[in-house]
């Protein structure tokens, strides 16, 4: 049995740096490496930008709900929109050529290539994004 951490944010992209730093927090205190520290900051923006932006639709009576979890050598976060989601399939490839000027479209390819793995998980009350990162 891990242990487990947990937030709750409105949606407010004013409140994404409190996300940020809770995450980091909690990856300071588990010892994350320097380098995956960086890239989990990384993939934690663009997953919270992602929840309140694309999930909650910039809602601010809606909320993200963050969950850590440190078990098993990992550091799993959790960030549940209450969005309908979307078909991770249909994102386009940012590194093809015709979408390479696009201006979105880079979030799930820049975060799995930060992560070890990366998830989704459709509800029919919200999104899940879980971003699994080994600590060693």
């Amino acid at each position: 049995m891990g242990t487990v951490y947990r937030k709750e944010i409105f949606s407010d992209p004013e409140l994404m740096p409190e996300v940020e730093q809770f995450v980091l927090d909690v990856a300071e205190e588990v010892g994350l490496n320097e380098n995956k520290f960086n890239n989990i900051a990384l993939a934690v923006a663009e997953a919270i930008s992602n929840s309140i932006k694309h999930g909650n639709k910039n809602d601010k009576n809606k909320k993200v709900f963050i969950k850590i979890e440190v078990k098993n050598h990992q550091m799993i976060v959790t960030l549940k929109d209450e969005g309908t989601g979307f078909d991770p399939n249909t994102v386009p490839d940012p590194t093809r050529p015709e979408n390479i000027l696009k201006e979105s479209g880079r979030g799930v390819h820049i975060m799995r290539s930060l992560l070890d793995d990366l998830r989704f998980n459709f509800t029919p009350n919200g999104t899940e994004i879980i971003l699994i990162i080994n600590l060693k």
